[in-house]
């Protein structure tokens, strides 16, 4: 992308609404080719609106999530600030649209399967319309609000009661099978919508603990060069100062630091762990997000 665009004052904007068109239309696909012909109901208001829907055979899926929807944020829009709740507003009617205007033509009729992918494709959605700073549904705004008012129940404890309460209705009007598969989607959608928010592009972080600490920098500044910080840090059981550094490096460089670290002092201690979205010299530029 070029830096021409990215700089213009409207780029934000216009990158945040196509995020939530192309997230509501993803998440849309996976109700219309997914759930909805395989009766999943993988929690939230949409999940009530496709038990509804079985049970009394119209409006569309779609048209009564929407329904459904209106008196949520009517009753919880205070709680959110004004672009908020727009994006989130417009995000619904667009996930409510697409849901009953895809060809409902369904991908696999085998429930494991459609848990899945469906789980995959609704996780991609909802996670492109959370990184713009909306939602798709009211349950957020009305968590937030119950939140407010009883401070002992978390936003988050709050949506995950909704979800299991749509799920045990889903076993109840449907079957023990359709409660277990969509215990999967709602799992396999919530990893990847971590994954979306988090970043696509995983790197690897490494805490080195070493009385060789500088010479170690040095080799990771000097041959591979990237940047590392000396941290502070205290044995607890020696009570002495031990040498720490961090470093944050691509999948391609683990060997290439371990073979330094061991080079110069093999008693070191190393840790690498996934740092996820890493902006900064070196790496991804804040103004490209």
């Amino acid at each position: 992308m070029s830096l021409k665009l990215t700089q213009n004052k409207y780029y934000p904007y216009i990158r945040d609404y196509c995020m939530i068109v192309i997230g509501a239309l993803i998440a849309g696909a996976s109700y219309a080719y997914f759930f909805v012909p395989n009766n999943i109901a993988p929690g939230g208001v949409t999940g009530i609106a496709t038990v509804l829907n079985f049970l009394l055979g119209k409006p569309a899926v779609g048209t009564l999530s929407f329904i459904l929807n209106i008196p949520l944020f009517l009753i919880g829009y205070k709680t959110g600030g004004k672009r908020f709740v727009f994006r989130s507003f417009m995000a619904m009617m667009l996930l409510s649209l697409f849901i009953d205007i895809l060809p409902g033509a369904p991908v696999t009729g085998d429930g494991m399967l459609a848990s899945i992918f469906g789980g995959i494709l609704l996780g991609i959605g909802l996670g492109l319309v959370l990184r713009a700073g909306a939602t798709t549904g009211g349950t957020d705004l009305a968590a937030q609000m119950v939140h407010n008012r009883f401070q002992f129940i978390s936003v988050g404890t709050f949506l995950f009661g909704i979800d299991c309460t749509v799920i045990l209705l889903a076993g109840v009007v449907f079957d023990i099978q359709a409660a277990l598969v969509a215990l999967i989607a709602l799992y396999v959608s919530t990893k990847v919508i971590d994954t979306v928010i988090k970043g696509w592009n995983t790197e690897q972080q490494m805490m080195i603990i070493s009385d060789k600490s500088p010479q170690i920098a040095q080799r990771i500044i000097s041959d591979m060069d990237r940047g590392a910080t000396f941290i502070e840090a205290t044995g607890a059981y020696t009570g002495e100062k031990r040498g720490m550094i961090y470093c944050v490096v691509t999948r391609a460089q683990i060997m290439q630091v371990k073979s330094i670290v061991a080079g110069i002092d093999p008693h070191a201690f190393v840790t690498v762990s996934d740092a996820h979205e890493v902006m900064g010299e070196g790496f991804r530029n804040f103004s490209a997000q």
